[in-house]
Formats: structure tokens, sequence, C-alpha cells
């Protein structure tokens, strides 16, 4: 650095590096000229590389540094050092390898209208490798910078070429990184492929087809680091939630293998816990039931006829939804009554399957149904985190989470639902459907929360809406505008009303005198809303009497 740059006493820069980087409010362009025109970025730098000892000076460089590359007149002075991103990304500081990190994304995000020199820049100074150490080897600030800034390579144009190289001998090539890194590197690895398959359908598409989603499979199945399968498993879960995850991770063995976790009463029930959860997630999604591994397909499918293709894909993709629930259903028959985290994470398992339409099929019309679990602990006031999970369960399988014109299921699994309640109905002290209803709604406010939204799903069969209204003491209680105080209570109540009125219009009921109280009580409820349902009092002028001494 040239002899002009240096800085013998660093103390007035501390003090006006310090103002800048402290200054209230979003840094602009004309702010950030102003400074480097008395303090030109060659001197920050050269400050930051030979007076990094000085107290306090690092740390007020970095957020300077920051600040200043984050206007779009700052980050256009980036490419001229990129030699010092360079270096950066190899310091052994981790407040310089953050800052580094950052000022690549800063570059990425204000390149649009020149990306390809913006990607050469990466390419000609080996930023994505250095990058990968950071992920690998940084602490976690310095970690989570890089992934920012793969992410952001990830979404532009050429990008996703760089991440993902052609030749899978290249060194940054993703899978043979995580070969040679131990848990903490292999996790961190994992972690970036899981991001990056969020980003869009086509890079997850890439991943798949580049055997990446393989390092996950092993990472379960082969570890015995408990720590490691756990983190590949909260890795799993954070998948789930990706839209397209269940057409990618259905052609993978990653199922399968969750329901041996589930199966196996020898792992750790965390383990088994997670892994309930990840199966419900992945199979809540109305898609689960359309995708398949097609070079399973081919194998079985060669020879045949392309009309049978259809059939093929049913039997294939149902057999591994219903080993799902089957792992499910068998730890719950094992549990039985118990009232354990294992049971609560179950039942929301089986309630999320039930959450689409297939799914909720599949548990109803299963032999026996493995419905049957959530419904017995529906109306089971013995265990209140198992209620409490079973009432939110059996909402998704009866259709709460659905739009109305999707409720109601096919005539086998209908009949399946409504004989189960009443079975159910015929064992207790209640006799029938409807006192268990009542039961549920004069209980607890969370518990009441869930029965609003079981109630919201099932008042559309006309068996159930019969129950509804044979109770007054049903419909007193949701038209009530006092009942609930929180917000999410009164919108649980008005969309359970919501539900009953729409269903009571529609049904033979609508003309029948002995029910025109009630319709006029839904009537009346529904017009009022969910929150300006209680009656408005005025100022009440108020008289007491006067202190005196």
């Amino acid at each position: 650095m040239d002899e002009e740059f240096s800085v013998d006493d660093p103390t007035h820069l501390l003090d006006s590096v310090s103002d800048f980087a402290n200054e209230p409010g979003v840094p602009n362009d004309a702010a950030a000229k102003n400074f480097l025109d008395r303090f030109p970025l060659p001197l920050l730098i050269n400050c930051l590389q030979t007076k990094a000892n000085e107290p306090g000076l690092e740390n007020t460089l970095v957020a300077c540094l920051e600040r200043i590359f984050k206007t779009k007149y700052g980050a256009s002075l980036i490419p001229q050092y990129m030699d010092f991103v360079q270096v950066g990304l190899k310091a052994n500081s981790h407040v310089v390898r953050c800052l580094a990190c950052k000022t690549v994304v800063f570059l990425l995000e204000n390149s649009y209208e020149e990306t390809s020199y913006a990607i050469q820049l990466i390419i000609d100074h080996d930023i994505y490798s250095l990058l990968l150490d950071c992920l690998i080897n940084g602490d976690e600030t310095v970690a989570a910078a890089s992934m920012d800034a793969i992410m952001k390579l990830a979404v532009m144009p050429k990008g996703i070429d760089i991440i993902f190289p052609a030749d899978n001998n290249e060194a940054t090539h993703l899978g043979n990184l995580a070969a040679r890194w131990s848990s903490m590197g292999r996790v961190r690895i994992l972690s970036l492929i899981v991001k990056l398959f969020s980003v869009s359908r086509s890079v997850a598409s890439v991943i798949y087809s580049s055997n990446l989603l393989n390092l996950l499979e092993a990472g379960i199945s082969n570890t015995n680091d408990s720590i490691e399968k756990s983190s590949i498993l909260e890795l799993l879960y954070e998948l789930s939630e990706v839209q397209h995850s269940t057409e990618f991770l259905s052609r993978t063995t990653l199922l399968q293998l969750l329901c041996s976790i589930i199966g196996n009463s020898t792992m750790d029930l965390y383990l088994r816990l997670r892994a309930m959860m990840i199966s419900g997630r992945l199979l809540s999604k109305e898609n689960a039931h359309v995708f398949v591994d097609e070079s399973t397909f081919k194998q079985i499918a060669c020879g045949l006829y392309l009309s049978l293709r259809g059939a093929l894909l049913k039997h294939l993709q149902l057999s591994c939804i219903e080993t799902v629930i089957s792992a499910i259903d068998g730890r719950l028959g094992f549990l039985e009554s118990q009232d354990t985290a294992e049971c609560e994470s179950a039942l929301e398992a089986l309630g999320d399957i039930g959450s689409s339409i297939r799914g909720a099929t599949l548990l109803l019309a299963s032999v026996p149904p493995a419905a049957r679990h959530v419904i017995d602990a529906a109306f089971d006031r013995q265990g209140r985190g198992k209620q409490l999970a079973a009432l939110h369960a059996l909402a998704n399988i009866a259709g709460e989470t659905r739009s109305e014109n999707t409720r109601i299921l096919n005539t086998i699994a209908e009949e399946s639902l409504r004989c189960l309640i009443y079975e159910v109905a015929s064992r207790s002290t209640k006799l029938t459907p409807s006192g268990l209803i009542l039961s549920i709604l004069q209980q607890a406010a969370e518990i009441r929360l869930a029965g609003y939204r079981m109630i919201t799903g099932l008042v559309a069969r006309p068996w159930f809406l019969m129950e509804i209204c044979s109770k007054q003491e049903i419909i007193n209680t949701v038209t009530d505008a006092t009942t609930e105080t929180t917000k999410i209570g009164m919108e649980a109540r008005y969309n359970c009303c919501k539900a009953i009125d729409k269903a009571f219009t529609s049904s033979k009921l609508i003309g029948d005198p002995a029910f025109a109280a009630i319709a006029e009580k839904l009537e009346e409820t529904v017009r009022n809303g969910p929150y300006l349902a209680r009656k408005q009092l005025g100022a009440q002028p108020l008289v007491v009497t006067a202190d005196r001494f």
C-alpha cells in the first residue's frame, strides 16, 4: 500500500470512522462519497490490515466499511478492490472474514445490470472456494455470512454453474467436500444444500441430479453420531417445508429411512419425534401422491404397455405413503393410552398427512383405519396434551384447512369417519357426539380453540350438523360473544359459526320451524363479525362521595 495511505496515529481516524459507523439511519450515496473524499478506501483498508491491534479499531473500521459498501456508490467501488475481498476471506480475524463475505453480497446485489462482469470477478479471484472455506471453518457469524453470499450467487445468471460444476471431480463439488470433512463441516455443507434447494424448483432439480440428496440419506442411515443425525433431521424438517420438496424426496429412500426411525423403539426419542413430524409435513402436500421415482418405475414397467403407467404409479405411491402411516399407527398402538410427547407428535403427524384429501382418505379407509387413534384421543379427557393434538389433527382430517368444496371425502372414508365418531360416543358417558362436542366447548381456551376448528371441518357433513343443532347448549356456546377474549379465539369461534351457518342454510333444516331460533342466532352472530359482537356500552356518569379530611 502506498505510503500516502499509511496512518501513524489512528486516533483521529478512529473518531471519524466511529462517528460514521454509528450514524443513525440508512447510509446514502452522498454521505458515503463525502466520507471517502476525506478518508479514501485505500487508507481505510491499509489501516485495517496494519493497525488491527489498536483497541476498538478493527470492529469500528469493519462497521464503517460495511456501511459504505451497503450504498450503491460504495458497492460500485468493490470491483476495484477484489484483491482486498480475496485477502479478507482468508483473514484470521472472523470479523474481517464476515465483512468480506458481506462485501460479496453487496457486489452481487448491485450488479444486476452487469451480472456477467460480477460473475467473472467471482471466478477470476476464486471467491467461491474461499466462501466455502468460510462456511466450513468460520465461526457461526462467518458461516452465516458466507451462506448468504452463496445464496445470492445461486440466483444470479450463470451463478448456479459455479456452485454446481459440470465436472464432479472439481474440488468445490459439494459432494466431494462433504466426503472430506468431519461432522461439523459436513453438516454445514448439508445445510447449504438445503438452503439452495429452497431457492427454486430448477435449483432443486440440479441438486437432485447431482445426487446431493444422497448425502442426507447417508447421514441418516450410516452415521453413529447421534448429534450429527439429529442435525440432519433438523435440516430435513426445514427441507420438508419447501413447496417442491416432496417431488424430489419421494424419489429417494428418505421416507423409508424415516419410517425405520419411527418404528425403532431403541432409537433416541427426539429422533423418533422429528422423524414423525418430517414425514407428516412431507405427506401433507396434495402433490405428495403425484410423484414417484422414475427409475424405479422404469425397472418395473419395462416391457409393459404405456397404458399401465397410471395404475403402476398409483400402486407405488400408495405403498410408500401407507408405509409411513403404518409406522406411525404401529407406534400409537404400542403407546396405547399414554400421554407423552411421542404420542402427541404421532397424532400431529397423522393430522398433517390428513390435511390433504388423499391423506385423509388413506387414514380413514385403511384397515384398521389409522384415524381411529386421532378420534379416540380427541374425545379423551385423560391426557390434555394428547387431546389437544388429536383435536387439531381431527380438524385437519375433516378438512378445516382445505377449501370448502374439498372437505367431503369419498363414500368409504366418510362412512368410516362417521362410524368412528359414533363408536367413541357410544363408549363414553356422553353417549352421543353432541354430548362430546359440548364437553370440549366447556373446557379450557386452547381446547375450545381446537374444538372450533374441528366443528368447522366436520359440520359440512349433514349427520354432524344434526348433532350440532340437536343440542341448544352447543349453539348457545359458539354464538356467545363473551366466550372468547383473545383475537385468535374470537376468529376461531366466528369461523366456526360461519361454517355452521353455511351448512345450515344449505341443508334441509332451513325450512324447519323447530330450528328457526337457531337460524336466527347463527345469522346474527355472522352478521356481527368476530370482534364487534359485544354490545357497545356508552359512557356512564359516575357519582361518588367527595373525599373529606
